[in-house]
């Protein structure tokens, strides 16, 4: 195929030696098969700004450190600086989350270089050698759903160990390959100790892998990981060979008998003055008709 121009600098700098085919179109980038020697690689080429339909939502934002202080000044100015300088964050938290999370041994595509708004990276199939589904195109077994739940909860778990919270994690940006589940799509990714939505963001995380697996596994629907999780987290119990129940206890306060009692008869009280009043009122009307 034409190698497109975003393509060309990678060409020109050895990175890869041609673009085989186009993968697919998302809401922040296109993907592309690309030749690096004997290896098929997948490169992720971010859309510019007004062609992208992801929105850069400020509770993903929240958290996110600059640290160039020249960078910094314009961010607090209205200069049209201030869209590059965030884009710029944007694809840079991608390639900064896949390197951190390699390292927690976190599922994920291996990088390899990001050039000229390119991510480079590895391309993940399936036991064919065909280019892996998502999981969202896949008639599970109820085992196979239960096995892949367990399995990405404990991806959740080693992510947020790190420090991480996906924030876009679905049935989409999960590829099944040769070897299980893979977690893809970083750019949204969240520091869960710097932003103050990370524990919604999480929940919700963990409500849509388990909405979606619940369909094959019914059973699924009735549990609450992100809840559990979330609160080892916040308590410091989190670790990676935790043991998760899916249940979470809520506290239980004994009831306060005399106060509901009490409660009651104030309500009583009310309603009885107040049909009095009507009844009143409805009397004096009525005595006023006779003069």
């Amino acid at each position: 195929m034409k190698t497109p121009s975003r393509m060309e600098p990678l060409i020109e700098e050895g990175l890869i030696d041609s673009v085989v085919c186009e993968l697919m179109s998302g809401k922040e980038a296109m993907l592309y098969i690309v030749k690096c020697g004997e290896e098929y690689r997948c490169a992720k080429v971010y859309k510019e700004k007004q062609k992208r339909n992801f929105r850069q939502n400020s509770c993903y934002l929240e958290g996110r450190e600059i640290t160039n202080r020249r960078h910094t000044r314009f961010m607090r100015s209205k200069s049209g600086f201030v869209s590059t300088i965030r884009d710029d964050a944007w694809h840079s938290v991608e390639v900064d989350t896949l390197g951190k999370l390699a390292t927690a041994s976190v599922v994920t595509p291996k990088f390899y270089n990001f050039f000229e708004g390119v991510l480079l990276m590895e391309l993940i199939v399936d036991s064919s050698g065909y280019v892996a589904p998502r999981l969202n195109q896949l008639d599970l077994t109820a085992e196979q759903a239960r096995i892949y739940h367990g399995f990405l909860i404990q991806q959740v778990v080693r992510m947020l160990c790190s420090g991480i919270v996906h924030g876009d994690l679905s049935e989409y940006n999960v590829l099944i390959g040769n070897a299980g589940p893979v977690i893809i799509d970083f750019p949204q990714a969240v520091h869960a100790a710097h932003n103050n939505s990370a524990e919604a963001i999480l929940r919700r995380d963990v409500r849509n892998i388990t909405a979606f697996l619940s369909r094959f596994s019914p059973e699924l629907a009735y549990t609450d990981y992100g809840s559990e999780i979330w609160s080892l987290y916040q308590k410091g119990k989190l670790h990676l060979d935790v043991n998760l129940t899916g249940q979470v206890e809520l506290p239980h306060k004994p009831v306060n008998i005399d106060a509901v009692l009490s409660a009651i008869n104030i309500a009583i009280k009310k309603e009885a003055a107040w049909q009095r009043y009507k009844s009143e009122r409805w009397t004096s009307e009525r005595a006023w008709q006779y003069y």
